[in-house]
């Protein structure tokens, strides 16, 4: 066995290509793991082990790709999310840390308003990978949950994550709450664009140069798509019932104070998220009172 192919020499080399590109090199012992198909005892296991031809190749073609500033999840083509594995292509954005807390916020929600209760409407609003709309549906599996997106190639990802998770979702393709007029939700999430497009010259470009733009950023500062879901969630929503949204760390009383104007009665809430930080606003709808 030569020394060079073991485990532990590959990825030395994979971090030295990575340090060399200024990329983050915890992601090269990531990507070793993901092509050995082992969890982290394992692979530690396995460090002194030789590597085989292939498993060596598709490594080192995944180093290139991330010091070339592909994110290390589409080179794997998955992401964790609450504790499942998602699909992830360049069609979707990743899912985030802060979007599970969005997503488990929501199910404490819906337990105290409706403790035990099945049959309820939820909707995810632009849903891109499904994994709001996938992970509530699996975490409360008596709801009716529905789907929408405007793309159709996220579309055809998030399809894939319900099937692959064994998740009924139904999934409509359209702008914002188009698709679901016609209907009372009790439940409305949504992640939708936020960032200011003058801001993308401050951004990793592992982020601007992969992710789907249309999926980052929003015009009117990153509110317009804020605006739109308080003009036309009033006529769609039930009561009681409740609206999340995560939004960045600097757009909580702009957001909470649209969704006050659009439902005087509710009661509206900016939630910091793990870090301190404004994550997430939701507008309860008490019983009895929707829009104005």
């Amino acid at each position: 066995m030569r020394q060079s192919d073991t485990a532990a020499a590959i990825l030395a080399e994979g971090k030295k290509r990575l340090s060399e590109t200024g990329r983050e090199v915890h992601a090269a012992e990531l990507l070793l793991m993901h092509v050995l198909n082992v969890s982290r005892t394992q692979f530690l296991i396995r460090l002194r082990e030789q590597v085989g031809e292939e498993e060596r190749s598709r490594f080192f073609s995944g180093i290139h790709e991330m010091a070339a500033g592909v994110p290390l999840q589409y080179v794997t083509g998955s992401e964790m999310f609450y504790g499942r594995s998602f699909t992830v292509t360049q069609d979707v954005l990743i899912p985030r840390p802060e979007t599970e807390e969005l997503v488990s916020c929501a199910l404490s929600r819906a337990e105290r308003i409706w403790p035990g209760k099945d049959g309820l409407s939820m909707a995810d609003i632009g849903t891109g990978s499904g994994a709001i709309a996938v992970t509530f549906k699996l975490e409360r599996p008596g709801t009716e949950v529905t789907a929408t997106d405007i793309s159709p190639s996220a579309l055809r990802v998030a399809r894939h994550n319900a099937v692959q998770l064994g998740a009924r979702v139904s999934f409509l393709e359209g702008d914002m709450t188009e698709p679901l007029s016609g209907k009372e939700w009790d439940i409305v999430l949504s992640n939708p664009p936020y960032i200011d497009p003058v801001d993308e010259s401050e951004m990793s470009d592992t982020v601007t140069g992969y992710e789907p733009h249309s999926a980052l950023f929003a015009e009117e500062k990153g509110l317009a798509h804020y605006r739109t879901l308080a003009a036309t969630l009033p006529d769609l929503m039930a009561a009681p019932g409740f609206i999340g949204v995560e939004i960045g760390h600097d757009q909580g009383q702009a957001v909470r104070e649209m969704f006050q104007a659009a439902f005087p009665h509710a009661a509206v809430e900016i939630v910091r998220d793990i870090n301190g930080k404004d994550r997430m606003v939701f507008c309860e709808i008490p019983g009895g009172f929707t829009g104005q």
